[in-house]
């Protein structure tokens, strides 16, 4: 089978390696979308926390159940062979802390396809079959955007939400955008905040967002403020993944309010603490997601909450993402997500 290896930062090799073969409770997938992700992106440039090469990237992905052995047919009752799947790319122990509580998001052994171990930019993979999540009623491409979503309906779930309340999102990019999708789901109000005028009418546009942010071109507190009547946002999701920013997030947070952190920076972050204990501010960190944010995310797709329009704006196929990859992670290429066929 083909596979696309990145064996250092900034450098792909397509091989043929061996089709897997399912082993115990295993089952073989048909890897057919893959989804690029700022972690991949990362991956790229060599910034990517937790990550080690050569690697095999991609963890956004659609499948298909291709063979399912006689020894996982007793726990593989949910798919059939045939069927379309998105595959949950977290891999959990299921005894740990984390795990006993129902978060195996956030599993204390975690590996994740793509970052940990390699991932879906190969023809084939074999998973327990607790990883297949069914995803029929919505189409091939739609399920390779899952994972992603579901990144941003995990943030959403973190805090206690009040629909009298506006929530603010800054970072308009693929997972900013699953949280805003997340929210307006949910009823919530959204501020959506970027330096990124195309992303932000997207935001608006297509994602449903009420109110836009420019903050290279304006004074973000002051623009959150005439909003907010001077009061500043009771919840800030924070997706950018860049740590000056991230530390804005204290400007932007009310008395009483709370901050999420929806995307990860390999750096420090640090705070002044008058300010957090004078707004008694809440921190949360959200990480990955689990099968039931996974759901959500197909629920809403299915019933038209989540708008997919123009969001894949770049594809490939699995020979062409190694020649194409650079490009989308330029700002002047204006990708929101790319799709590598496979």
């Amino acid at each position: 089978m083909r596979a696309l290896i990145m064996p250092k930062p900034g450098e792909f090799i397509l091989e043929e390696r061996n089709k897997p073969i399912p082993q115990n409770d295993e089952v073989l997938f048909k890897i057919t979308k893959v989804g690029i992700c700022g972690s991949d992106i990362k991956a790229y440039y060599g910034t990517q926390p937790f990550f080690s090469y050569p690697r095999v990237l991609g963890h956004e992905l659609s499948a298909v159940v291709k063979k399912i052995p006689d020894s996982a047919k007793s726990s593989s009752m949910h798919i059939k062979e045939g069927d379309e799947v998105s595959i949950l790319p977290y891999l959990y122990c299921g005894k740990c802390i984390a795990c006993r509580k129902g978060k195996t998001n956030c599993c204390t052994s975690l590996s994740v396809l793509g970052i940990h171990t390699d991932g879906g930019l190969q023809e084939y993979i074999c998973l327990p079959s607790h990883y297949a999540i069914p995803s029929s009623g919505i189409n091939t491409e739609d399920i390779a955007l899952v994972e992603c979503f579901a990144i941003g309906f995990h943030g959403v779930g973190r805090p206690k939400l009040d629909h009298n309340e506006a929530a603010l999102v800054v970072g308009t990019g693929p997972i900013g955008l699953g949280v805003i999708h997340g929210l307006k789901a949910r009823g919530i109000k959204v501020i959506a905040m970027d330096i990124n005028e195309k992303r932000l009418n997207y935001a608006k546009d297509i994602a449903g967002a009420d109110f836009l942010i420019n903050s290279k071109n304006t004074d973000p507190e002051k623009a959150l403020g005439d909003i907010t009547g001077a009061e500043l946002a009771p919840l800030v999701f924070d997706a950018t993944g860049n740590a000056a920013q991230m530390m804005k997030a204290f400007n932007y947070v009310s008395a009483g309010g709370s901050i999420v952190y929806v995307g990860l920076v390999a750096d420090d972050i640090s705070f002044k603490d008058p300010v957090l204990h004078a707004k008694e501010i809440t921190i949360m960190g959200s990480r990955n997601a689990t099968k039931e944010d996974f759901l959500d995310v197909i629920s809403a797709i299915k019933s038209g909450k989540l708008n997919t329009e123009a969001f894949v704006t770049h594809r490939a196929s699995l020979e062409e993402a190694a020649i194409k990859f650079h490009s989308w992670t330029l700002a002047e290429t204006a990708c929101i997500k790319a799709i590598v066929s496979i």
